[in-house]
């Protein structure tokens, strides 16, 4: 047998500072920095959608935007400090939008004629949705059920019913169940689809622009890859360390150039809207200062119909914020999150959820897959500096014009960013597939299937999706709707049905060492790793009162 040069390895060895290790303080501040620049992308996007949609104006929507960055700091904060604790940013999520595009065309709603008035009343439906809905992450989190799930996933599927004291016995015997919770088999291809399934957030995006966009993806290549070695200033990597926000201050200029020399007065408002710096109206409509506070949009309405059609999206975002999260301990150099300490972050985010509610930052909260992708490109894993962005983000959002003036970059610069970035998510996940067998047909037809799916079912649902249109499911039941348009529309969700289901379905009993069990089962327990009480320990030693379960 030929000698094995490259063996699998835990963590990944060639990022500078890891989870619990900072880089000097100037450093820190400027990555920190750069984590909130690249986090504005998302968080002025989705406002921008869902808004106008909502009958809001300019100044609405930067008011929301404000907000939205508020929580997002509140949230990251919360996260890094006593959830999963990894150096994960928490914004604003995609996963909501066909949720709140089901509140939005309510009948109910749309027969206000009074467009402020139509936007409160929407606002407030959209918050009372959030907080009925975050009682799904909260309980499933703090109740550990979520962690159960994902040990023992396989046990359940080959029991119809699970009593207490079976559920001992799993607990006690786990090594003897053949198929008992997720592999590196069955993560490998949802982690790499919550990168993979954001393809159309990249080039498509980018091409609205292209003589921005392209250039900004050539010059983020150039500087991250090829003089990453390049150390102009105090032996630091610049180039390495900083990319995002060189690549971004100097096509930003030459995107004002442009502007400013009228290269985009004659052309379509479409492309007007891409390419230009002067189109987003948000330094114009943001005050000077705002302070947002609870309930500042009016007391929530709820809905029964609204709130089930919510808890979709918050299902969906809880897949996809525990790729992320896997993705994020592996780009930090930690050892994969054991159940304890996912099921504590699930229910850390469930609580940011219904932050988002009560606050009213018109959508929910996930895991921001382009700030994990950034730990990899700028090789820092820094829990610090998570934290520090979080406070920029408060910073930023309560002084709303200075916030405004770094959230009018055009949107093609951070569709360049993207392209890298949610690549490198991607890859992350398959490189869970270095611990399985992949010269076994089995792991073959499951890995491809599962991507290919992941990526190609919701495709198809999204042919069929607008604001205006309920999709392809179009039942009398618009909640009903909402919440499988939701799911099927989620490349990380689907990949996990079809990974998690084929994976603890075939050949399970001679798959064990194929599917990875050997080196996955370690991890699983916060007690299995030595090195897991050096990550996700709790701060202020609080492992005290919640001690690892």
């Amino acid at each position: 047998m030929a000698e094995i040069i490259h063996p699998p390895m835990d963590q990944l060895q060639d990022l500078e500072y890891c989870i619990d290790s900072n880089p000097p303080w100037a450093e820190t501040i400027l990555l920190a920095f750069q984590n909130y620049i690249l986090m504005l992308g998302t968080s002025v996007m989705i406002p921008s959608v869902l808004v106008p949609a909502m009958g809001g104006s300019d100044g609405d929507k930067a008011r929301v935007i404000q907000t939205l960055l508020f929580v997002a700091g509140i949230n990251t904060l919360l996260q890094a400090l006593f959830g999963t604790r990894l150096p994960a940013i928490v914004g604003g999520s995609f996963a909501y939008i066909i949720p709140i595009a089901y509140i939005i065309n309510d009948s109910s709603l749309q027969r206000i004629s009074n467009r402020h008035e139509r936007f409160l009343q929407t606002m407030r439906a959209i918050q009372g949705a959030l907080i009925v809905a975050s009682s799904i992450q909260i309980i499933l989190g703090y109740s550990q059920v979520w962690g159960l799930f994902s040990r023992y996933i396989g046990s359940i599927l080959k029991c119809e019913v699970v009593s207490p004291a079976m559920l001992d016995y799993i607990v006690l015997h786990r090594l003897r169940f053949p198929c008992r919770f997720f592999s590196p088999l069955g993560m490998a291809p949802v982690v790499a689809l919550v990168g993979l399934g954001l393809f159309q957030r990249g080039f498509p995006l980018l091409g609205n622009c292209v003589e921005i966009g392209l250039p900004m993806l050539l010059l983020v290549i150039g500087l991250s890859q090829y003089l990453k070695h390049v150390r102009p200033i105090r032996d630091v990597p610049i180039f390495e360390r900083f990319p995002v926000l060189i690549c971004v201050a100097i096509i930003w200029i030459y995107s004002l150039i442009l502007t400013a020399s009228g290269a985009y007065r004659d052309k379509p408002n479409a492309t007007q809207l891409s390419c230009r710096t002067d189109r987003a109206n948000l330094i114009s409509t943001a005050p000077w200062f705002m302070f947002p506070y609870p309930l500042q949009w009016g007391p929530p309405t709820f809905s029964a119909g609204h709130s089930f059609a919510m808890m979709s999206a918050v299902l969906v975002s809880m897949v996809e914020s525990t790729g992320a999260y896997k993705a994020a301990s592996r780009l930090a150099i930690a050892t994969p999150p054991p159940a304890y300490v996912l099921s504590r972050g699930i229910g850390w985010q469930g609580i940011g959820i219904l932050l988002d509610g009560l606050f009213g930052t018109g959508t929910g909260s996930t895991v921001s897959v382009e700030n994990v992708g950034l730990l990899g490109l700028s090789r820092v894993g820094s829990r610090r500096v998570v934290q520090l962005s979080a406070a920029f983000m408060i910073f930023f959002s309560i002084l709303g014009k200075f916030g405004a003036v770094f959230a009018s970059i055009p949107f093609p610069i951070f569709a360049a960013l993207y392209c890298v970035l949610f690549g490198l998510v991607a890859s992350v996940g398959l490189s869970f597939l270095q611990f399985t067998n992949m010269n076994c047909m089995r792991n073959l037809i499951i890995t491809g299937l599962s991507l290919f799916l992941g990526i190609s079912i919701p495709q198809f649902f999204n042919d069929y999706w607008n604001l205006k249109h309920r999709g392809l499911v179009h039942t009398n039941a618009g909640w009903f709707n909402a919440f499988l348009n939701t799911v099927f529309l989620s490349p990380a969700t689907v990949g996990l049905i079809v990974a998690v289901f084929l994976d603890n379905t075939l050949e399970v009993e001679k798959s064990k060492k194929d599917r990875g069990m050997p080196w996955w089962v370690k991890f699983r327990t916060f007690r299995g790793d030595n090195r897991n009480e050096e990550f996700y320990t709790l701060p202020f030693n609080l492992n005290r009162f919640f001690p690892p379960t």
